[in-house]
């Protein structure tokens, strides 16, 4: 027996991780001697709680599950704002090869989409100020790298996972926990030690809010650091908080009083995209933890929509191969494969086509850009086509 109940990777490729009836069905067309090339799209038709946009993560893992198949696959570029009823990706290919990790494919397109999108959404409700992803105490650690990964192409500024920071060639941001100050016994002790031990590249951040009150506990935390406090960080309990937005105008009052103007505030525990809009106009920093990495998965269906050849598909879809063009002002037009747009038909503008190819054969053709990339991407896209939260 397993120590842990997690699917390694040798399961995941071997398609252990699909549902049964994928299995059912490759065993009877094995049985039955039916080989037929299909061409499937993956899309979702609608988007978590009424959104209007999502940002596509996941294409990477993706493109490593299916390498070294017989498939042909196409896929909008990881991080690119998409919407319902567009296909994000395509597979062509004999479906008994490759309907097995469907389970998978989508598996790991909707978790992923679903983060980044929360992801996003946060980072333009905190006015596009520092925001860090502190979710994955949250979900379990067999995926923490996944959802640190995911929040942070989406837009976070960083990530507190070890692992996950390591894997994207970043460095893993956080502060102190109350239990360090718990243990000490001393909040004052605390901040010392931590500033005595810590790297000098690691920024000063008190937490203030664990044995007294915030004001006070920033006031005890300046005086004790001075210049070399870079923040203090204020995690309040619900509990506690009454009216939050008012206790950090308290905080930030008598820290400029005093001359500690350059102290940021930095803010975390339970934070979410409607208390960021509360929030953000009154403290410089956030640490957001359930409210992305516990995202909602975007519900995306795989769908075969051609078989030999021939368009076919379910009811309430659209059958045949699409391409997806979007002009250099965001507008968005789904058309046949067999119809090139040089146009965007509703401004003029120039159009580029968003799915491209992937893998060719099994291999590997697209570049696979680095997590940084991904999100300067993201960004860029957001304020390009002026993203909002409606």
């Amino acid at each position: 027996m397993k120590d842990f109940y997690i699917a390694h990777e040798e399961d995941i490729k071997s398609g252990k991780t699909t549902d049964v009836y994928f299995v059912r069905t490759k065993t009877i067309l094995e049985a039955k001697g039916i080989h037929k090339k299909v061409f499937a799209d993956v899309s979702t038709t609608s988007l978590p709680k009424g959104w209007k946009w999502g940002v596509l993560a996941g294409v990477e893992e993706v493109a490593k599950l299916l390498e070294g198949m017989p498939v042909n696959v196409y896929a909008m570029p990881e991080g690119t704002i998409f919407h319902s009823y567009e296909p994000v990706m395509q597979i062509e290919g004999y479906y008994k090869e490759f309907g097995i990790y469907e389970t998978a494919l989508i598996g790991m397109l909707s978790q992923a989409s679903g983060i980044a999108t929360a992801a996003l959404r946060t980072k333009i409700a905190a006015k596009f100020k520092p925001v860090y992803s502190f979710g994955i105490r949250h979900m379990h650690p067999a995926i923490a790298p996944m959802v640190d990964r995911s929040a942070f192409i989406g837009g976070c500024d960083g990530v507190s996972g070890v692992l996950g920071a390591e894997m994207m060639g970043e460095k893993p941001i956080g502060t102190m926990p109350h239990a360090l100050i718990l243990v000490i016994g001393d909040q004052v002790k605390a901040w010392k030690y931590f500033d005595e031990v810590m790297d000098e590249k690691v920024p000063r951040t008190a937490l203030v809010d664990t044995l007294c009150d915030e004001k006070f506990e920033a006031l005890m935390a300046a005086e004790a650091l001075g210049e070399r406090l870079t923040a203090i960080r204020l995690d309040t309990p619900s509990s506690r908080r009454g009216n939050f937005k008012r206790i950090i105008e308290e905080v930030r009052w008598e820290l400029d009083l005093r001359g500690y103007d350059h102290v940021k505030i930095f803010l975390s525990g339970g934070l979410d995209e409607e208390s960021l809009k509360e929030l953000v106009d009154v403290a410089d920093a956030f640490g957001v933890g359930g409210s992305i990495a516990s995202a909602k998965p975007i519900d995306f269906s795989l769908d075969i929509v051609e078989i030999e050849g021939k368009p076919i598909t379910k009811r309430g879809k659209l059958s045949g191969r699409k391409q997806i063009y979007r002009c250099e002002k965001g507008h968005y037009h789904r058309v046949p494969a067999n119809k090139k747009l040089e146009k965007c038909p509703v401004c003029g503008a120039k159009v580029e086509p968003l799915l491209k190819p992937l893998i060719e054969n099994g291999e590997i053709v697209a570049e696979l850009p680095k997590a940084r990339e991904i999100r300067e991407y993201v960004l860029e896209q957001a304020e390009k086509f002026n993203l909002n939260l409606e």
